[in-house]
């Protein structure tokens, strides 16, 4: 565990670069070898999309890391958060941490963000992406990567958390995100198994449906546990799923990189509501 906690601790910039390219490519060769859905769209001009969208976050992380690596040296320092009230071994420290950073930093701040207003406004680029696959986990506008970022620090303090946690946590968050937004579908046993604990693309996919409540289930990024616990759970098959938002139906706004800038500075659209959205169909 101590070689584990001092590769966290000192992980290389290349390092953390070749976890978020290698993820995205793996899962990308995966999705096209075995689609859950074969979408009719330009694969590589979607990822474009997808990827300058990756690209700001990369850009808005980087540009306020000191501010995290700040605050995990304050409260180290300062024997403050959950980890400082009592001795643990190291491996306790990293099941207990992780749990808690996923917690606050990712089920709460998506919680959050699908609840209070103007939040949802800048999350609805992520959800406005009508072909979720594996580029769709690092779509998110540069005003909703600030949020997240606030949410992560926010987590930091609560747990205490040194910076080598803090690393392995944004590493597991990374490459889980993208496994859940793969275009994959897992076999019912796997998904089963796996499910229990970890986020699965089976049931992330679900949160992507285009209309409520399902886009406002499975919170979840890593660990599955906190919407069992807190009854934000749902299960649909993935054949019966369909992308998108009800709200955001014209093309330039969700495959356009200036439409999509644009969306969180519109005024707020109410849910149209799968019924309505069945009967204009028709």
């Amino acid at each position: 565990m101590e070689r584990i906690v001092s590769y966290f601790e000192h992980i290389p910039s290349a390092h953390r670069s070749l976890i978020l390219v290698g993820g995205i490519a793996f899962f990308w060769l995966i999705e096209s070898v075995v689609p859950l859905f074969r979408f009719d769209y330009h694969k590589s001009r979607h990822a474009g999309v997808n990827l300058f969208f990756t690209l700001t976050t990369i850009i808005v992380n980087f540009a306020l890391a000191f501010v995290l690596v700040k605050t995990s040296d304050w409260v180290v320092t300062n024997h403050s958060g959950v980890l400082s009230w009592v001795s643990l071994p190291l491996w306790a420290e990293a099941v207990i941490g992780l749990l808690l950073l996923d917690l606050i930093g990712a089920w709460l701040a998506h919680w959050t963000e699908h609840h209070v207003k103007w939040m949802w406004q800048f999350h609805a680029v992520h959800h406005s992406d009508q072909y979720v696959d594996t580029t769709t986990a690092n779509r998110h506008h540069p005003g909703e990567s600030v949020i997240r970022f606030v949410f992560t620090t926010l987590a930091v303090i609560v747990v205490g958390a040194p910076m080598w946690l803090v690393f392995m946590y944004q590493a597991f968050s990374v490459l889980l995100s993208q496994f859940n937004h793969a275009n994959i579908e897992l076999p019912r046993w796997a998904d089963r198994a796996i499910g229990w604990l970890m986020v699965t693309p089976n049931m992330h996919h679900v949160h992507h449906h285009y209309v409520l409540p399902y886009s406002n289930t499975n919170y979840g990024n890593i660990f599955s546990i906190w919407d069992r616990l807190f009854n934000t759970h749902a299960e649909r098959a993935g054949k019966d799923l369909v992308y998108g938002l009800d709200t955001h139906p014209d093309t330039h706004e969700h495959s356009h990189i200036g439409g999509i800038l644009k969306t969180p500075f519109q005024a707020y659209r109410p849910p149209v509501g799968e019924k309505q959205r069945v009967l204009t169909d028709d």
